[in-house]
């Protein structure tokens, strides 16, 4: 489960979907107003941090989430077997945090390249 309204998250979801899982994916995208979520989460909540449903039904977050997901897509399943090293969860899950925090100028400083772009 993504935000999509974040362009930093569109362009890496849109990256993944390019490559056969080993299992089928459901990309969904949260800021659809429209769109199901999983009980007991809000879309506020959701967008907050990157999200996997697991085929087992549990809701992962931030680089749990992650891993889960690369350890099924070809090119990135050395990143998941990276993460069993010991600490690699915890430093990943820090660098997600700061990700996070410097995430809306992020978004800031895209949309407006965007629109640079567009004006020509």
């Amino acid at each position: 489960m993504y935000d999509g309204s974040c362009p930093l998250c569109t362009k890496e979801i849109e990256l993944y979907r390019k490559l056969q899982p080993l299992q089928a994916m459901a990309w969904v995208d949260v800021s659809d107003p429209h769109q199901s979520l999983p009980p007991g989460t809000t879309q506020q909540q959701l967008m907050q941090r990157f999200h996997v449903r697991t085929a087992q039904g549990e809701l992962l977050d931030g680089a749990p989430a992650f891993v889960h997901l690369w350890a099924q897509l070809p090119g990135w399943r050395h990143l998941a077997t990276l993460s069993r090293l010991p600490g690699a969860m915890t430093v990943m899950n820090a660098a997600y945090d700061v990700f996070l925090r410097w995430r809306p100028a992020m978004q800031r400083w895209v949309k407006r390249r965007a629109l640079k772009q567009a004006k020509g």
